[in-house]
């Protein structure tokens, strides 16, 4: 193999005759490398965010090690290295809050290190966003590889999915229908292997938006994590990504205008989370392609759901493997004229020559266009004076009888004042109340955590009061589901109208108008305003007080305003 290959990054570590290159391969030599390892051949970086802290992800050894052995089969030298790997599981108080702290991280370990191309190991929700736009800053050639969903839950021979059930049983127990031993024995039937939560949560969603944006191999969104056919994927990712970087395919070949575009219709397609949203307008941005709020409800307006998935429907992420996967939802959206059908993907190939067979064995699970499962998807976004940048609701998980609403506000400052008046039988508060919770924004909780799906009183539950309207600058787990308006920009805590709310003042939500209304004149807001004190929960110091300081609003994805953009792959400096 030729030691002086232009294309080649790593040989400006390897490839070096002096004292510096003496440094670059001795040191790794001590782990058993021979020589030819370091004489033009690919280096290949796995990125790994496998850690006990992630529940999600820690399945990940073993996805490296197929990698690594794919690598080295198609000729390249696999180097694994870690990132941070914010869990939403146990991460407090959000792992919102250290996405872009990840992809800060991801982004300067490629650039610093000889590197050529780059493998993502990716799951719990945050780790897929952070590794993508860490990878996007520098723009080699990368290839995602998703944890894949645990196994089915099931709870007395009925299945049961992260996070959704986890919420309506929730509500259950504060409502006295089920023992605390119910809960309990629920709790060890709903995660029951490795991998991400079985339902169209985040994680989920992520792994389709990786596969649809083609930065995956075909089928990687949906194959559970335990499935052998999961460590195949690993192994064939480890082999094209050497492919990749001889042919000089870096992430910006792949991830295009087009390819976000479908991606917007596959979330919509597949009733996918809220959260997308954010981080597929902070990775376009990284990318330095322009997408916006607008974007996507123009995009995934007219896209029926046609998943019949939890939260909102009846089956979960192994059902939808069963069925045939993304690969299905691919093949129709692409017969109905809603797919770049020409999107390169890392296989080489285009979008649709990937997909157009694809079958699907449960039309249950995956509806028809002619069928849908739902006659409206995608993502909502309303404005008005509530929310002038915008906010997010998802149809399809929205009661219809609440798409077009007004009532009196029930005004929550702070999630910790929901919580400690949320059980009161004498809060004032019916079916008819719009709840509004403020200063859980990017900066005002800090992290954007996901507390928008605001518990029900329980007065109300034991009513059979199962939904109500409920506003937010927070964000909202995938899993969860409800008429709930989410990421009201600008948020509460930068002065939003959302921080102007007053118990009583009423609120109008119209899902076909796309508006939010707040009902208090301009000059009232004035007034309101001037009198309205910011929130003063800034540290003085630490990563959280860079947070707060350069953080964006949700509208252009809550990343850092100095982190926008890319820049590239250049050889830094010498470090002897």
């Amino acid at each position: 193999m030729s030691t002086d290959n232009p294309t080649l990054r790593s040989q400006q570590w390897f490839g070096r005759q002096d004292k510096n290159g003496f440094y670059y391969r001795s040191w790794l030599k001590n782990r058993g490398f021979p020589q030819d390892l370091f004489e033009g051949r690919p280096v290949i970086g796995i990125c790994n965010t496998w850690s006990e802290l992630t529940p999600c992800n820690t399945h990940f050894q073993t996805l490296a090690d197929h990698v690594r052995w794919g690598v080295l089969e198609a000729g390249g030298f696999p180097l694994e290295f870690p990132a941070m790997s914010p869990g939403e599981t146990l991460t407090r108080p959000s792992a919102m809050l250290y996405r872009n702290l990840a992809a800060m991280e991801v982004e300067e370990s490629i650039r610093s290190n000889p590197l050529d191309g780059v493998v993502l190991l990716m799951g719990c929700d945050k780790t897929t966003p952070s590794l993508l736009m860490g990878a996007a800053s520098v723009d080699i050639p990368t290839i995602g590889i998703s944890a894949g969903p645990m196994l089915r839950g099931v709870y007395r021979g009925t299945y049961i999915g992260s996070g959704t059930t986890t919420i309506s049983m929730g509500e259950q127990l504060r409502a006295g229908e089920i023992t605390l031993d119910e809960y309990h024995e629920a709790e060890a039937c709903m995660h029951r292997s490795h991998g991400t939560c079985m339902t169209m949560g985040t994680a989920s969603t992520m792994a389709c938006m990786v596969e649809s944006l083609g930065i995956s191999l075909p089928g990687n969104a949906a194959i559970p994590a335990v499935d052998a056919r999961r460590n195949l994927l690993s192994r064939e990712s480890g082999r094209r990504i050497v492919d990749l970087v001889r042919q000089d395919v870096k992430m910006s070949g792949i991830i295009t205008r087009e390819s976000l575009e479908n991606a917007i219709r596959v979330n919509a397609a597949i009733g996918g989370s809220t959260n997308a949203v954010i981080h597929h307008i902070a990775l376009a941005r990284r990318m330095n392609l322009e997408m916006s709020l607008d974007d996507w409800d123009t995009l995934g307006r007219n896209v029926p759901c046609l998943l019949n998935i939890m939260p909102q429907g009846n089956f979960l992420m192994e059902d939808f493997f069963e069925a045939g996967g993304l690969p299905a939802i691919l093949r129709e959206l692409g017969e109905h004229n809603l797919l770049h059908r020409d999107a390169l993907t890392v296989n080489g190939k285009t979008i649709w020559q990937n997909n157009q067979n694809a079958p699907n064995w449960r039309p249950e699970v995956i509806h028809t266009f002619t069928e849908p499962f739902k006659p409206v998807g995608g993502i909502a976004v309303l404005k008005g004076n509530l929310a002038p940048s915008g906010a997010v609701l998802k149809p399809s998980a929205a009661s219809d009888a609440l798409t077009k609403h007004t009532g009196p506000a029930v005004v929550f400052s702070t999630i910790e004042d929901l919580r400690a008046r949320i059980n009161d039988d004498s809060l004032d508060i019916d079916e008819n109340s719009v709840m509004v919770l403020q200063n859980c924004g990017p900066r005002g909780y800090p992290g954007m955590a996901e507390v928008g799906n605001l518990p029900l009183p329980p007065k109300l539950l034991k009513r059979g009061i199962t939904d109500m309207v409920r506003i937010s600058d927070a964000r909202m787990s995938g899993t969860a589901y409800g008429t709930v308006v989410l990421h009201c920009a600008p948020e509460a805590a930068v002065g939003g109208n959302l921080a102007l709310v007053q118990n009583g003042d009423l609120i109008t939500l119209d899902l076909e108008s796309r508006t939010l209304e707040l009902h208090v004149s301009d000059e009232d807001l004035a007034v309101r305003r001037a009198l309205w004190q910011p929130p003063t929960n800034t540290p003085d110091r630490g990563y959280t007080k860079l947070y707060i300081e350069h953080v964006m609003q949700a509208d252009v994805g809550a990343d850092f305003d100095f982190l926008v953009g890319r820049s590239g792959s250049t050889v830094p400096r010498n470090n002897f």
